[in-house]
């Protein structure tokens, strides 16, 4: 499964130099992860079960500045028990990387307060693709 998001660059997410700040590639990240979940997981997170990253990282390859359109592309990978994978490829239109990252990701039940098994209901989607 590839979901595809846009990423509005704000003067804001800028440093001294004019690029996007490299703190700020993990918002994009998680912008982009936020659309999808919304999109695809909201019924799952209406009944207390979210996703919780424990692990971050991050690969620059190009600086991001104000003008540039972003894109982020968003797979899921290593899908194990009760944990999964998110990839990510920041970019441009012109397929330009600015950079490539990941996260891993727990299934939490917020009701339970402890990580679970993931939900059928979140498996479903990924299958259709």
């Amino acid at each position: 499964m590839k979901y595809t998001a846009e990423i509005e660059v704000r003067f804001n997410d800028l440093d001294a130099y004019g690029h996007v700040n490299s703190a700020i590639y993990f918002t994009y990240f998680e912008a982009g992860r936020v659309k999808l979940f919304k999109d695809l997981f909201i019924n799952l997170m209406s009944k207390g079960v979210v996703f919780l990253i424990v692990k971050a990282e991050c690969e620059y390859k190009n600086p991001i500045e104000l003008s540039d359109k972003v894109f982020v592309d968003i797979d899921v990978k290593d899908i194990g028990k009760s944990s999964f994978t998110l990839t990510y490829s920041l970019h441009n239109a012109e397929k330009k990387i600015f950079a490539v990252g990941k996260t891993v990701v727990v299934s939490y039940d917020t009701n339970k307060k402890s990580a679970i098994k993931i939900p059928d209901e979140f498996l479903e989607p990924l299958k259709r693709d």
